[in-house]
């Protein structure tokens, strides 16, 4: 796998976090010791990304004083600064300068996971796709409930994960030629990503074996701190 850069997309608001991102941007929140941010850098870093793009709006000079030029953390990070909230595929299509020209990683801000990118990488560049998806399945929010065919209940599951279905996991690696299809201002999900599946241009791999979580509420963040605290976050 080839030196990449690495784009995290981390303009959001946070809303459903609030009050823990009133003074300070989704990235930054803690969970395990270590605001998000600091844990995705260390796992990207892990897969030769030596450069980090971090898209950002809300509350940036937060970040930029958290990160500086990342040489802490063994990266060198760049800013790209959206003036008004440009959703997923905007942020992206806004920081064209500084990512075209090569294979790139995009990620959401709010995910913790020790996915192995550089197979995202390989499926890309073994295809003529234009954007691969890191795919994990799907874990109930809710507990499930098991009967039998006369009714009898059998057991029950507390939140189990559900592999029969699939959801984004928040991590991509992109070609170049992604900049002709992202909009201007939009999310990638609702306006790049059908228009590539529908022209044959975007591929999917399955992560069934790895830690994922996405950390949007309140109740994420205290159950990503027992879960790091058990270790079972695999770096």
């Amino acid at each position: 796998m080839v030196v990449l850069k690495a784009a995290i997309i981390a303009g959001g608001l946070g809303k459903r976090l609030r009050p823990l991102t009133l003074e300070r941007p989704k990235p930054l929140v803690e969970v395990g010791g270590k605001p998000i941010i600091q844990w995705q850098i260390e796992w990207l870093r892990r897969y030769g990304v030596d450069t980090v793009v971090v898209l950002t709006g809300y509350l940036k000079e937060k970040i930029i004083e958290f990160l500086g030029s990342g040489q802490q953390l063994g990266v060198n990070v760049v800013y790209v600064v959206e003036d008004e909230p440009l959703g997923t595929g905007g942020a992206i299509k806004n920081a064209q300068g500084v990512l075209s020209g090569d294979v790139f990683i995009a990620i959401n801000g709010d995910i913790i996971t020790d996915i192995p990118v550089n197979k995202l990488v390989d499926e890309l560049l073994s295809s003529d796709a234009l954007a691969v998806i890191a795919l994990v399945p799907l874990r109930s929010p809710y507990g499930v409930v098991d009967i039998d065919s006369t009714g009898y209940i059998r057991s029950f599951r507390e939140k189990p994960v559900l592999s029969d279905y699939l959801i984004n996991a928040g991590v991509y690696a992109m070609k170049p030629q992604i900049f002709e299809y992202l909009p201007d201002k939009g999310d990638i999900e609702r306006t790049t990503f059908p228009e590539l599946a529908k022209e044959g241009l975007l591929k999917g791999v399955v992560f069934k074996d790895v830690y994922w979580r996405s950390i949007d509420t309140i109740k994420d963040v205290d159950e990503v701190n027992a879960e790091l605290s058990r270790g079972l976050l695999k770096f």
